[in-house]
């Protein structure tokens, strides 16, 4: 991984593009990211930066975060990540990192905490087929045969009703339609995950189809 910054989703809109198409995009305010602290293989075993993002007051962090921030004379950040950016050693403590990183037309994965959802049946959550609609049904949008009649028990691994979203997500390959490095804004093909101003990784694209 060569480049890589957090972002604020700001929300979703639509753009033209030089054919005069409608795009759908996804608006983020991309950094600006303060590199907190450089991890070297000689100190820490392994090659990477941590980064803050969004500033804090100096009394809403703990000690140990004071003690952190003051050792590498940073200013206290909200949110801290580390990236292990094949490139590190080009950055220093204090450098900033800003949108205008990614150009219009790379490829990029977005990571993100997904909505979510509440408690869902298991046709929502699974995508199972509902039962019949007819005849005196009553079991429109039931989860259906729990297994083997033999074992009287659920096996693991069943999909069942529970908890849906608010997961870990990463979308894939998502085109840069723009980069405005003077306002902080990356503007994305397509959606993303989570609500509005939850914040997201944006990487480089791991894996690009040829």
């Amino acid at each position: 991984m060569k480049k890589a910054i957090l972002a604020r989703k700001v929300g979703m809109t639509q753009i033209y593009d030089e054919e005069g198409r409608v795009v759908p995009v996804t608006v983020l305010k991309a950094g600006p990211c303060k590199v907190v602290q450089k991890k070297t293989p000689k100190n820490d075993g392994y090659q990477a930066l941590q980064v803050g993002f969004e500033e804090l007051k100096p009394r809403k962090v703990n000690r140990p975060l004071q003690g952190h921030f003051q050792k590498w004379g940073a200013t206290p950040y909200r949110y801290l990540k580390e990236f292990k950016l094949e490139e590190a050693e080009q950055y220093q403590p204090g450098d900033e990192i800003t949108a205008d990183l990614f150009k219009a037309g790379e490829k990029v994965d977005i990571n993100g905490v997904s909505r979510g959802k509440g408690f869902a049946g298991s046709i929502k959550r699974h995508g199972y087929s509902t039962g019949p609609k007819t005849h005196g049904s009553h079991y429109h949008r039931g989860s259906g045969s729990m297994g083997n009649m033999d074992a009287s028990r659920v096996f693991k691994g069943r999909p069942l009703p529970g908890r849906m979203g608010g997961r870990s997500t990463t979308v894939l390959n998502l085109k840069v339609v723009e980069a405005d490095g003077e306002k902080g804004l990356l503007l994305v093909k397509g959606s993303v995950p989570g609500p509005r101003g939850s914040v997201l990784e944006v990487r480089e694209a791991a894996k690009v189809p040829q």
